[in-house]
C-alpha cells in the first residue's frame, strides 16, 4: 500500500487550498490502495485453492488409470484363469469407476461451463460441498490480478497529482495546482473503474 504523503504547513488562503486537495488526493490513494491490496490477496488465495485443486485432479487421474491398468490386464489374461463371471462382473465394476473419475476430473480440473450462458456449472462433491474447477479459480485470479494492476495505476497518478500539488504550494503556482488535480482526477477515474471490474 502506497504511504501516505505529508501535508505541508500552509500559510495563505491558496496554500491552504492546495493542502485540502492533497489530504483529499491523500484519502483516495489510501482508499485505492485498499482496494488493490485486498485484490491482490485474494488473487494469491485463488492461485493457491487452483493449485490445490489441479492436485486433486491429479489425484483423480492416477486412481483412473491405476484402474485401466487392471482392466487391461483382466483383458490380457489367459480364458479360464478367471472365471468369466466374476471377469465380467469386475470389468463391469471397473469400467464404472473409471467413468465416475473422468466425470470428476472435468469438474475438477477444467470445469463445465454451460454453452447457452457461458456461465460456470457449479459441481458438487459427494459430501455436498461446492467444488469450484481449477480453471474457474484460475479466471478469478486472472480477475483479481486485473484490479490490482488498475489500482496500481490509479495510485501512481494519484501520487503524482500529490506531488504536483506539494509543488503548487512551494512554487505558489496554479497551473501545477490544475495538474496536480487533473492527475488526481485521472487516477481517481482508474480507481473507480477498479471498484467496477
Amino acid at each position: 500500500m502506497a504511504e501516505t504523503p505529508e501535508i505541508p504547513e500552509v500559510e495563505d488562503a491558496f496554500s491552504k487550498r492546495v493542502a485540502i486537495t492533497i489530504a483529499i488526493l491523500a484519502v483516495i490513494i489510501s482508499v485505492i490502495g485498499n482496494l488493490g491490496d485486498n485484490a491482490k490477496t485474494e488473487a494469491i488465495i485463488k492461485t493457491t485453492k487452483a493449485a490445490n485443486q489441479w492436485g486433486y485432479f491429479q489425484a483423480k487421474s492416477i486412481k483412473q488409470t491405476a484402474y485401466e491398468t487392471e482392466l487391461t490386464i483382466l483383458g490380457t489374461l489367459a480364458d479360464g484363469t478367471v472365471d468369466p463371471g466374476k471377469r465380467t462382473a469386475l470389468v463391469a465394476k471397473i469400467e464404472k469407476k473409471i467413468a465416475k473419475y473422468d466425470a470428476e476430473k472435468q469438474a475438477i480440473g477444467p470445469g463445465i461451463i454451460d454453452p447457452k450462458t457461458e456461465a460456470w456449472v457449479p459441481q458438487k462433491e459427494e459430501d455436498g460441498k461446492p467444488l469450484v474447477s481449477a480453471t474457474q479459480l484460475e479466471h478469478e485470479a486472472a480477475h483479481l490480478s486485473a484490479i490490482n494492476d488498475k489500482t496500481d495505476e490509479a495510485s501512481l497518478l494519484l501520487q503524482i497529482g500529490v506531488i504536483f500539488c506539494s509543488v503548487a504550494i512551494l512554487a505558489k503556482s496554479r497551473p501545477f495546482w490544475f495538474l496536480g488535480m487533473g492527475l488526481g482526477a485521472v487516477g481517481s477515474y482508474f480507481g473507480v473503474l477498479a471498484f467496477l471490474m
